[in-house]
């Protein structure tokens, strides 16, 4: 009779047992390390045994030869960079991800024994750089879909037809590109048709619901009596259909649209101030008119649902207001302007520079109304002397010698109306006298003008209106020129006026130039002199006014320079 095997034998040979097959699975594992399972490979790149740092470095030695891509579109062949395509090869996380590495989990083990199949390279890829390659082959290889639409030429709607458009397909080309990046290899990517997203139909549709029933008769905007008739040539500009949500949907420009009306309404949308005007020589007051005045919206808002109605219906009721002109003919009358109650008269030396200059002048000047407490500003009046404003250069007085520059003479039309206001009795702003004298001119009351700074101003502190005139008689050869300023009012101020004997006199020296610029001039004696303005009413003297002008001496000048 055998014996049966106790307790503890049975445990012996369990433990006999494993570790039999511990020892064998660390021989395994010890022979595996941390090798590539046998059979990997990554694009076709054998891996399997390898252990990672030379996996690693076969898998980059590859990949250093598809740093270029060459993409083909529509026949024509482009090569870009990797980097310049957003691609980044990894190496290493590639190696990992084929298992790679030291485990004691037994499934690598397996792995490892039992073997591979492809692994795929791991890529990283730069999503902005990749679409900006894309869209520069889809701009340049491609063609953009022609949307359609419809046009107002002329007050007629016309159709712009739809075309489909070449483009790349976005996500298949950037799979065709990373693979071919993978590979090794180029890349040829097929264009596809890109519809529009405004087809024939949706033109069609908005042909027939909006634009040909808007561009099919007049439309009249009714401002209480005031009627504007406005045709589909006139309004057409401001009209557009714009693409919205896939379809033509209509829209109307305000700013063009009230430039239409307000072209129509004309003098009736805008107010016209009164004023006072000579008459075959006689002051008369025209009337100021009225405006008609509307909100923008009162018309924007409806108008393109009158648009698409028609007979009676295309018409189109506004809220109109008066806008009263900000001088009233009730204005005007109080003026009082009925009688000339001054005028003065200069005379000029014959230059043609002057027969331009001054009458040029003269006529921007000619017919100003001065409101009481109003004032006057010669430079503000005739603006800047410039070409452009039809003056030409002519002599001046700059820094005590004569040289020239646009609008030489204006300062006779500014020492004419000087006076004219001196004897208006109007308040005196600025005035600068010459520098030098010169006896044409009132000895020390005359004005001289320089744009922007040396200004003729003066302002009506009379409780009337004042209107300027202006005549000028162009001079000639023979005869010199007649410069003639008067003030049309109500008389306030009966003025006269006394003058000083000159005084601080200095006499003249000579010296000659031999600058090539040089200009001729003839000696000028120098002094001080006073005016006085004596204001009267009704015969008594009110108050004096005193006027102190001092003009420099001038050298006589003898040019040698030929």
């Amino acid at each position: 009779m055998g014996r049966r095997l106790g307790g503890g034998a049975v445990v012996l040979s369990v433990l006999l047992v494993g570790l039999l097959a511990g020892g064998l699975y660390a021989v395994a594992w010890a022979f595996a390390a941390d090798r590539l399972p046998r059979g990997t490979t990554v694009a076709g790149v054998p891996l399997g045994g390898l252990a990672p740092a030379a996996a690693r470095d076969r898998l980059e030695k590859e990949f250093a030869g598809h740093d270029r891509v060459a993409v083909t579109v529509a026949g024509a062949t482009e090569t870009f960079t990797a980097a310049q395509l957003g691609l980044h090869f990894d190496a290493a996380a590639t190696v990992e991800e084929a298992g790679g590495g030291r485990s004691l989990d037994p499934r690598r083990l397996w792995d490892y024994y039992a073997g591979a199949d492809e692994v795929a390279p791991v890529v990283e890829v730069d999503e902005s750089a990749l679409d900006q390659v894309v869209d520069g082959l889809e701009e340049r290889h491609g063609r953009a879909p022609g949307e359609g639409a419809v046009r107002f030429v002329g007050g007629r709607a016309k159709a712009v037809p739809a075309r489909v458009g070449l483009g790349l397909d976005r996500d298949a080309t950037r799979a065709a590109i990373e693979a071919a990046y993978v590979a090794g290899e180029g890349a040829t990517l097929p264009l596809t048709d890109v519809q529009p997203t405004i087809g024939d139909e949706e033109v069609t549709a908005a042909l027939a619901e909006f634009a040909r029933p808007a561009m099919s008769a007049p439309v009249t905007l009714v401002f209480d009596t005031q009627e504007v008739r406005l045709r589909p040539a006139q309004f057409a500009p401001a009209l557009a259909l714009v693409p919205k949500d896939g379809a033509l949907v209509p829209q109307v420009d305000a700013t063009r649209l009230k430039a239409a009306v307000d072209a129509r309404l004309g003098d009736a949308g805008t107010p016209v101030d009164a004023t006072v005007r000579l008459v075959h020589g006689v002051p008369r007051v025209v009337p100021g008119k009225p405006g008609v005045g509307y909100d923008p919206k009162d018309v924007t808002g409806p108008f393109l649902d009158v648009l698409t109605k028609s007979g009676a219906e295309r018409r189109l009721a506004v809220q109109a207001t008066v806008a009263k002109p900000q001088v009233t003919t009730a204005e005007a009358r109080k003026w009082g302007i009925r009688e000339k109650v001054s005028t003065f008269t200069t005379y000029y030396p014959h230059t043609d520079y002057r027969n331009i200059n001054i009458p040029r002048a003269l006529s921007l000047i000619d017919g100003t109304v001065l409101a009481p407490g109003e004032t006057f500003s010669l430079n503000d009046t005739v603006g800047e002397r410039t070409k452009a404003n039809g003056f030409v250069e002519g002599y001046v007085i700059d820094g005590g010698e004569i040289t020239t520059a646009l609008g030489g003479g204006v300062s006779q039309v500014a020492t004419t109306t000087f006076n004219a206001a001196f004897f208006a009795g109007l308040k005196d702003v600025q005035h600068k006298p010459h520098s030098l004298y010169f006896d044409r001119y009132p000895v020390g009351r005359e004005a001289t003008v320089a744009w922007p700074y040396v200004d003729l101003k003066f302002q009506n502190d009379t409780p009337y209106g004042i209107l300027i005139e202006t005549h000028v008689q162009k001079s000639t050869p023979s005869s010199s020129g007649v410069v003639t300023v008067s003030m049309w009012s109500t008389k306030f101020w009966d003025i006269s006026a006394t003058t000083s004997g000159r005084y601080n006199v200095v006499e003249p020296g000579s010296r000659v130039s031999k600058a090539p610029d040089c200009e001729p001039q003839e000696p000028n004696t120098g002094f001080d002199i006073d005016v006085y303005r004596h204001f009267r009413r009704n015969g008594e003297e009110v108050r004096v006014e005193k006027m102190h002008t001092h003009y420099d001496s001038a050298d006589k000048v003898t040019c040698t320079s030929p």
